[in-house]
């Protein structure tokens, strides 16, 4: 049996106020294309695009430890490649967001910034598209 299906990378997130999540998401200009609410509000699945990106949220089915903020990294994060880096900076932080990076030209020839989500997850924001020459 051979599979087609393409290898592919997808962030998968789960918050406690998933619906927040999502709006913080909404006003990056991320679109919800799939949502699936359970009891009491809670968020079973959704699936939101931003261009060819795609992220995953749902609502914690437990009480989840996020890695706290050391220096300017969690350690663990997503990062969005995108064309307008302030833009999305300033969205995040209109949102709830809390600037760590605010949008700087690095040294290696990118434009990039970092927040953290409304429930405190790391976010990378920058003009380096991983995967291609530099």
């Amino acid at each position: 049996m051979t599979d087609d299906t393409p290898t592919t990378l997808h962030a998968y997130l789960s918050y406690a106020d998933a619906p927040a999540a999502i709006d913080w998401l909404v006003a990056l200009g991320f679109a919800v294309t799939t949502r699936q609410d359970g009891e009491g509000g809670a968020v079973q699945h959704a699936e939101l695009r931003l261009g060819d990106a795609v992220v995953m949220v749902a609502s914690d089915d437990a009480a989840y430890t996020v890695a706290p903020l050391v220096g300017v990294s969690t350690g663990a994060g997503v990062y969005l490649c995108a064309a307008d880096v302030d833009d999305l900076h300033r969205r995040a932080v209109a949102a709830g967001g809390t600037s760590v990076i605010a949008p700087e030209d690095t040294a290696w020839g990118s434009r990039r910034a970092r927040v953290l989500d409304v429930g405190g997850r790391e976010w990378s924001f920058g003009t380096y598209a991983p995967g291609r020459a530099w």
